[in-house]
């Protein structure tokens, strides 16, 4: 089975970002993946944080939302739709929401990045919890099979919520992300691999990659990474598809010769 990591360079246009993506998923598509993945803020990477509220949409219903599950349909993929701006009850507050499309168009999932961003070198500062409400519940669904975990970009810091995420153990982890170029120059790849290692399973991680009009520099890199931690693809930056071949038979030997997730303790 094909899976596929779609790079992107999102721009402060809604309807743009969405043409692109849709191109990205076709030209997955007929590459033969059957599972494709957008990156963070797929549809819109605004010049403040304040501009999310703007496009934000209610859950279930909206311009951006019907288009993912279009995609999915005409494609006929899973689609793990990046992240959107879902409203809340509060008028200044949104959730960062990755809702996942089965082939046929069904939303099946929604997952609400838990973590949120913070960071401050003198330099560069970002704080996510001025306009985003953080969620509360790790998700998982189930596609051709394969145990998939959902998880946002900061998240991935986080091991214990993969924990969470993984028992019973999954079999794909998914890591929508948009990484800054300093932080993902430092972590992102070490980082994915680790938590593909610890969980023994896939990781598919689309990111956003390049300079964008607000003037933010993403660290991109888009890559599947394998059980054992080999990077099986990458795109280092610019818009496009990253494709791997994810096999049922290789999780099961490096679980089968290195049982480490039968060995896990609980420690109080």
């Amino acid at each position: 089975m094909k899976i596929a990591a779609l790079q992107m360079v999102s721009t402060t246009d809604v309807a743009h970002n969405l043409d692109a993506a849709a191109g990205l998923i076709d030209q997955a598509a007929r590459a033969g993946a059957s599972l494709v993945a957008l990156p963070e803020y797929f549809c819109h990477l605004g010049r403040r944080d304040t501009d999310k509220l703007a496009i934000a949409e209610h859950d279930g219903s909206g311009a951006i939302q019907q288009r993912l599950s279009d995609c999915a349909r005409r494609a006929g993929v899973w689609l793990v739709g990046g992240t959107l701006p879902m409203r809340t009850a509060h008028a200044e507050r949104v959730r960062n929401s990755c809702c996942v499309y089965a082939p046929d168009g069904r939303r099946v999932a929604r997952y609400d990045k838990i973590h949120l961003f913070a960071y401050d070198n003198g330099q560069e500062r970002y704080d996510e919890g001025r306009v985003l409400e953080a969620g509360d519940t790790p998700v998982t669904f189930e596609a051709h099979g394969l145990r998939t975990a959902l998880s946002v970009c900061y998240d991935l810091r986080f091991p214990e919520l993969y924990r969470a995420l993984c028992t019973p153990p999954c079999d794909l982890i998914c890591v929508p992300s948009s990484f800054t170029y300093t932080t993902g120059q430092a972590h992102w790849e070490l980082l994915l691999r680790a938590r593909a290692v610890e969980n023994q399973a896939y990781v598919l991680a689309p990111a956003q990659g390049g300079t964008h009009e607000n003037g933010r520099r993403t660290w991109g890199h888009s890559m599947v990474v394998d059980p054992w931690g080999e990077v099986l693809a990458v795109r280092d930056e610019g818009e496009g598809v990253v494709l791997a071949e994810i096999d049922r038979a290789r999780i099961d030997a490096v679980r089968r010769q290195l049982p480490a997730l039968t060995h896990r303790r609980t420690h109080g």
